[in-house]
């Protein structure tokens, strides 16, 4: 009972303790104001003894020397900053325009500097081994140029090394090591083109497809095969006659494959078998990372997705690499046939072809060759026989027998109504290859001109519709025949395409340049092409935006760029990648 009382008699002072919170305590008589005095002075004295501590810590740092107290914020400033340039130098965003204006484009970073080079010359040996390098001073030049070109190769055109891959899997390793060296690549493979699409123009490296020059599958039953980009189609044809079978574009000798679809090439049969992009069905392409592609599979007809086989016919090398392409044949004709035909002036014989297109003859070929072109065949002697130097049209028939003679006598008639002043035709095959051998030497003929090393030749070609080939053919011969210079006319007239070939020294070279510029921007404003079959190179890249307007080329520089951001793959081909410098553009 006591304890329960001394309980009690404590239980108002612990409620009153619990009620005013503690404010004062059983062992202690000091008032509230006194206890808030108290913890006053006592948090004072704890921050005056970490001043204290911090003080003593400062010293004892500048005494060490250490940094000073103001390099705190210094150091947050510069990390602020640096963070501020990394923002700015990490990848943007991409662009959201549709094209890309070349004042928007980004010249190119490449890395050829000699220690890049030499360690990627490594990299290559493990891949094609050393044998199929090479550094020689003869090869490089070779693979630079020719002396058909019409681009003139600059000292600097050349590559660093000559690599020579066997397959499609060595050509992606080796545009691996480019990838991520940064090291710009040329392709190569016969060498025969004309507007400068192999100069080795930022250096790098050179990949040479001879050894990539198999017929990989011979599909008789579908008519296609497949081959590797260094098969010649004078080869392939050689090959498929065994099988009664032939490949139609024909080009000039020693073109090969790689490069026939690099460049969209045609020939004499374009007018009654299409261009190289009606014959092609599919493609292996090794892209600038390496990447290998198929674009299509084998029928002849698909509706599955983008038409990348078209793509990359006519790219000239600037969007992949063509490692495999599988092709078109037909069965080649039961008969075939020449017919030789003269005029007075080359206006009569462009009025010919247009009468036989419109009468709808089924003619395997139109070819037309004007007085200096068979002056200058004559000159060579290369033929079997001499010829009239006058304008001359030659026709390729090819069918049945019957139909053969139908289509010959229905052209000598359209031509003895246009003027001809004689008409001959082959009465068997031997007859048929003299009488065209003399279209086959056109360019050599013209070469054989030269008197020095100073000499050049300079082949271009236009395309315009067939309406406009009589007015277009004949201004070009006229400005020729002013200008003093020795130019022969030669066209696949049949699909209004035709040719000029002129023969020039150094001296000479702008007034040749002049001649060509003339011609393109007359067949361009005759709504016609700046060139029909030979591609765009270096030559004629500048003729595009007048010929399809600056919107579409910066369109297709939008795709160069897509598929090869670092511009690696012939760059400066076909469409410029950065500004041209003064005077470099002609005026239009």
């Amino acid at each position: 009972m006591q304890q329960l009382g001394r309980t009690a008699a404590k239980a108002p002072r612990a409620a009153r303790r619990v009620g005013n919170r503690g404010y004062a305590s059983e062992s202690e008589g000091k008032s509230f104001k006194g206890q808030l005095y108290d913890s006053t002075a006592q948090r004072l004295q704890r921050e005056r003894a970490d001043q204290l501590r911090f003080a003593e810590a400062r010293a004892a740092q500048k005494g060490s020397g250490g940094s000073p107290v103001w390099m705190v914020p210094l150091v947050l400033l510069t990390g602020a900053l640096g963070g501020y340039i990394a923002g700015q130098q990490a990848p943007a965003d991409p662009a959201p325009n549709s094209t890309l204006p070349l004042t928007a484009a980004r010249p190119p970073k490449h890395n050829i500097a000699p220690t890049n080079l030499e360690a990627a010359w490594t990299d290559f040996r493990d891949i094609v081994g050393q044998e199929n390098i090479s550094t020689e001073a003869s090869d490089l030049t070779s693979h630079a140029g020719s002396e058909w070109s019409s681009y003139p190769a600059l000292p600097g055109d050349q590559p660093f090394c000559v690599v020579r891959p066997a397959s499609t899997e060595q050509v992606s390793e080796i545009m691996k090591v480019c990838h991520r060296r940064r090291i710009p690549v040329t392709p190569y493979s016969g060498g025969t083109s004309l507007e400068g699409h192999f100069a080795s123009t930022r250096g790098g490296v050179c990949i040479d497809f001879s050894r990539m020059d198999k017929i990989l599958k011979l599909n008789k039953d579908d008519l296609d095969i497949i081959v590797q980009p260094a098969v010649g189609w004078e080869n392939l044809n050689e090959e498929l006659a065994d099988h009664n079978l032939f490949f139609p574009p024909d080009p000039g000798p020693g073109a090969m494959i790689g490069g026939m679809v690099g460049t969209g090439c045609s020939g004499t049969n374009a007018y009654r078998y299409g261009t190289m992009k009606d014959w092609v069905l599919s493609l292996t392409v090794v892209l600038a990372d390496g990447t290998i592609v198929k674009t299509k599979q084998r029928p002849r007809k698909s509706s599955a997705g983008y038409d990348l086989t078209r793509m990359f016919i006519g790219s000239e090398g600037t969007l992949g690499l063509v490692t495999e392409a599988t092709l078109k044949v037909t069965v080649k004709p039961q008969n075939t046939s020449v017919a030789v035909c003269t005029f007075a002036s080359v206006r009569e014989a462009a009025n010919a072809v247009f009468k036989v297109v419109g009468e709808g003859v089924p003619i395997a070929a139109i070819e037309l060759l004007d007085d200096v072109q068979m002056r200058c065949i004559n000159d060579a002697g290369q033929t079997s026989r001499s010829w009239k130097e006058a304008p001359t049209l030659f026709f390729k028939f090819s069918g049945t027998a019957t139909g053969v003679k139908e289509h010959i006598a229905l052209v000598q008639k359209i031509a003895k109504s246009s003027g001809s002043k004689t008409f001959e035709f082959a009465r068997n095959q031997d007859e048929a290859l003299e009488l065209w051998s003399a279209r086959k030497e056109a360019l050599w003929s013209v070469m054989a001109k030269k008197q020095n090393d100073g000499d050049h030749v300079w082949t271009t070609d236009v395309a315009v519709p067939i309406s406009r080939l009589p007015d277009i053919v004949e201004e070009t011969k006229e400005a020729i025949a002013k200008s003093g210079l020795t130019g022969a006319i030669v066209g696949h007239v049949g699909d209004g395409n035709f040719h000029a070939i002129i023969l020039y020294n150094d001296k000479e070279h702008s007034l040749a340049e002049d001649l060509v510029h003339r011609m393109v921007k007359r067949a361009i404003e005759m709504e016609g092409t700046a060139t029909g079959e030979h591609g765009v190179g270096m030559v004629k890249r500048d003729y595009l935006e007048h010929e399809v307007g600056r919107s579409a080329v910066d369109l297709m520089r939008k795709m160069k760029l897509a598929l090869d951001p670092l511009c690696l793959l012939n760059c400066d081909k076909v469409v410029r990648v950065q500004q041209p410098k003064a005077g470099e553009v002609q005026e239009w």
